[in-house]
């Protein structure tokens, strides 16, 4: 069964223009489409975790069973304010070659996608001051158990890394969170005063957009990373051995739904397969990794970076 997105949300809270530029906006976050979510009708929630199964065992006939039970934690999954803004001298738009109404558009189209592109790389990086934003909601970063799923490519020199991330999205695994019942407004155009450097006023337009994101993330087998990938250390590019040791991080039954990558990588994998083809010939960019279930696709995404240092 198809579980709702953004997009989807969007078009249940009827917000037709919102509608239109998230369509336009989604090519520069594709974990924001991709990504299954939930609506809340406040801006947090705790969520149930069995962190480990119960001990079970056989017995002899007139002996007793030692008695289990599994373990569980509450977790607080919460929504965090996203309110980008945009002003503009009311002269400038007025006096624009295309029009007032042609500025005003390219304007909330900017700030829709500067705002998914946002929501991107928080999704990964989280409140990490460089990469993500200190007042946004933990990401993947965060989140992932990186003991037991991790794989490292090895890089040894600093600032030039990326990563590779395999996600596994539902209700039980990773989704967006939207809280006040998935508001997600872009306000209308609205005449303000402004104040120059001089402290001199002019009459100004602004545009806010505003929601409450956040992300749940509810087994350590949602999401699994190989760290250290870059293209200038002598094998340290990503390749097909190190995503498979990855994907073995995943137990019987849970494979990832999607492997997410920059260009930079995936260039680095295309690579690692021309080198082993006897015909010489140059691989094509892959589209997907074969798993034990099923095909996982790969996404190209701008969201992470090809800059991370060695220790994030």
């Amino acid at each position: 069964m198809a579980m709702p997105t953004l997009m989807d949300i969007a078009t249940r809270n009827a917000a037709d223009l919102t509608i239109e530029l998230l369509d336009e906006a989604v090519q520069y976050a594709p974990e924001v489409d991709l990504g299954p979510a939930r609506t809340i009708r406040g801006r947090q929630y705790k969520t149930l975790v069995r962190t480990a199964n119960p001990t079970v065992s056989f017995r002899d006939a007139n002996e007793g069973s030692a008695i289990s039970k599994g373990t569980y934690e509450n977790r607080l999954v919460e929504t965090f304010i996203f309110n980008p803004q945009w002003e503009a001298d009311k002269a400038v738009a007025q006096s624009s070659e295309d029009g007032a109404d042609a500025y005003l558009a390219d304007e909330a189209q900017a700030i829709v996608n500067a705002s998914l592109f946002h929501l991107g790389k928080v999704f990964y990086y989280g409140k990490d001051a460089t990469f993500g934003d200190a007042k946004g909601f933990p990401g993947l970063l965060a989140s992932y158990d990186s003991t037991n799923m991790e794989v490292s490519a090895g890089g040894t020199t600093d600032s030039i890394n990326s990563s590779v991330w395999a996600v596994v999205w539902g209700p039980q695994h990773c989704r967006w969170v939207w809280g006040l019942d998935g508001s997600l407004d872009l306000s209308d155009v609205t005449e303000v005063r402004l104040i120059d450097g001089s402290s001199n006023p002019y009459t100004g337009l602004r545009q806010e957009l505003l929601a409450y994101a956040g992300m749940q993330i509810r087994s350590k087998y949602s999401c699994a990373r190989i760290k250290l990938i870059n293209s200038t250390d002598s094998g340290k590019n990503l390749s097909d051995a190190l995503i498979y040791q990855l994907l073995g991080k995943f137990p019987a039954g849970i494979e990832p739904d999607v492997l997410l990558m920059t260009r930079r990588s995936l260039e680095g994998l295309r690579a690692s397969r021309t080198a082993t083809n006897p015909t010489g010939a140059p691989a094509p960019y892959p589209e997907y990794i074969q798993g034990v279930t099923k095909r996982i696709p790969i996404q190209i995404t701008e969201a992470i970076t090809n800059t991370e240092t060695l220790t994030l």
